[in-house]
Parts: C-alpha cells; structure tokens; sequence
C-alpha cells in the first residue's frame, strides 16, 4: 500500500524520539543532556522538521533545506542535520508506495545539481561541527556536479555520504540486523536501539568524530565501543547495563566526543524499519 503523507510523518517522528529515549553513550538522550543541548530540543526538532521531511510537493533537496531552516528558526542550533540528510530519501522512496529499498535507490539516482544546491545550502545553514572543507565538491561553494555525484567524492569520509552511493546498505543490512538480533533475543523497550547504536558505533569510524577530534580518538571511540557491547550483551539486568552505559557516556561527554553520525545512522534504521511496517500493514508500529 502507499502510506499517506501523515503516516510518513508520524514514522518519522516516532524514530526521533525512540532514539532519543534510547541510553547512547555521547549523544544526548532521555537519561542525559550534553554538548549543550538538551533531550527537549531533540524532540522538537522533530516536531518541526516533520512536516517539510514529508512533503510531496518537494524535492529531495528542497525537504531537506526547509528542514533545517524550520529546525535552525525554532531551535537555533544544529540538532538534526545528519538526521535528515538519511531521512527524507526515505520519505520520499516510501511516498512512492512500492519496495523501500527499490524505491530509495530510483530516488537517489534521480538527485541533480538542483537537489545539490539545495543540500549545500542546508549543510551551510545548519553549520555542523568540524564542518571544515573539502579537496572537492566544498559545500562552502556552489555545487558543480548532482548531489549523488557529490556523495560519490566524500564516501570515503562520511559514513551518510556513503548511504548515498550504496543504496542505505549499511542500514538495511548492518542496522536492520542489530535490530533483529536485539528483537529475537528478547531484547524489550529502548534496549533494541541502544543495540543499533552501539552497532554503528562499534563497527565504523564515526564520522562526525573523525571530522572534529581526528581519526585516533575516532579508532578508539570505536575500540572501546566494542568492549562495551560485549559487556552489555553479557549482562542481563537493566540496571547494571544502565550503570556501565552512563559511565561511558560521561567520560565522553567529558572529553566533548559526540558520535553524532551513528546517532544519526540509528535514527534512519528506526525510521526505515516503521516505514516498512507502514508499507506492509497500514500503520506505524510504534
């Protein structure tokens, strides 16, 4: 079936907020502000990205600029750049009512120079941190080539420039897989996200680490990462796992590292993952 604008809308946000409810070592959550921002300011965004996230009347480019313009007048900070640039294909490939994954890659080839302006226009509004500047294809200048185009030369670099030219594979494989292997161990409430975020985090560099602390904290963040998981997998009362995963998360926070990328990747499996329920049963699975 083809959802509807409002049910695309409503998966959107319910992803935001399951993320942001979920215990994520570094990012800000329910159980912790940081990075000066606050659990509150997530859920807004959300609220008032939505509606241009799901607009059919736009282009790919054009939701993602009204997005961050809408995010940028109400919060005033960059709170969901990343979010959306992993969102709104989405939204846009479920609108069209067939298969997510066929429909997404039918979308991401269609992207142009237009939709490229427009992203490049985003991304300078939302002023990410660790922006920096790029060999090619600079976001700080007008954009030469299409937007898939310019994804192709920062693959290697970003973690959401590479969904661009994979097709979203590490979310249907990687993410969607945590996800079901949280789900078939029994795995209850936030718990199969924070499987899905440390996933992410503990198989790839994150990027927005990379871009502001270097690749040897980013290649530790991951290192340590990996311990954590196991040692989350091991234990089995909720309580304890709290304990270890907040002891994580502030000594991040402590030394300012955000993965902010992973978070982001977390949020577009949500998002995909009640997209395809919406596809195959008519409502959001919340």
């Amino acid at each position: 079936m083809t959802p509807t604008r409002e049910q695309i809308r409503r998966a959107y946000i319910d992803a935001c907020y399951q993320e942001i409810e979920a215990l994520k070592p570094g990012n800000v959550h329910r159980f912790a502000d940081g990075h000066r921002m606050s659990a509150e300011q997530f859920f807004e965004s959300a609220q008032v990205s939505s509606h241009a996230v799901c607009d059919p009347t736009l282009s790919i480019g054009q939701r993602i600029l009204a997005a961050v313009s809408a995010t940028r007048t109400k919060i005033g900070t960059n709170t969901n750049l990343g979010i959306l640039l992993l969102c709104v294909p989405l939204a846009k490939a479920a609108g069209d009512g067939g298969d997510l994954q066929t429909d997404l890659a039918a979308a991401l080839d269609q992207l142009d120079l237009e939709d490229a302006r427009n992203v490049f226009a985003a991304i300078m509004l939302a002023q990410p941190g660790g922006l920096g500047s790029a060999p090619k294809h600079d976001v700080s200048s007008a954009p030469e080539v299409p937007l898939l185009e310019a994804m192709h030369a920062a693959a290697d670099r970003d973690m959401i420039a590479r969904q661009y030219v994979t097709g979203f594979d590490d979310i249907f494989a990687g993410g969607f897989g945590a996800h079901a292997a949280a789900i078939a161990g029994g795995e209850l409430k936030m718990w199969p996200a924070v499987f899905t975020y440390l996933h992410f985090l503990s198989e790839f560099a994150d990027s927005h680490i990379v871009r502001k602390h270097g690749n040897a904290v980013a290649d530790e963040t991951q290192r340590q990462a990996r311990q954590i998981l196991a040692r989350v997998e091991a234990l089995k009362d909720g309580k304890e796992r709290e304990k270890l995963l907040l002891a994580f998360d502030a000594e991040l926070k402590a030394r300012s590292i955000n993965p902010g990328t992973s978070a982001d990747l977390t949020v577009a499996t949500l998002f995909a993952l009640k997209l395809n329920w919406v596809l195959h049963n008519g409502e959001v699975n919340a």
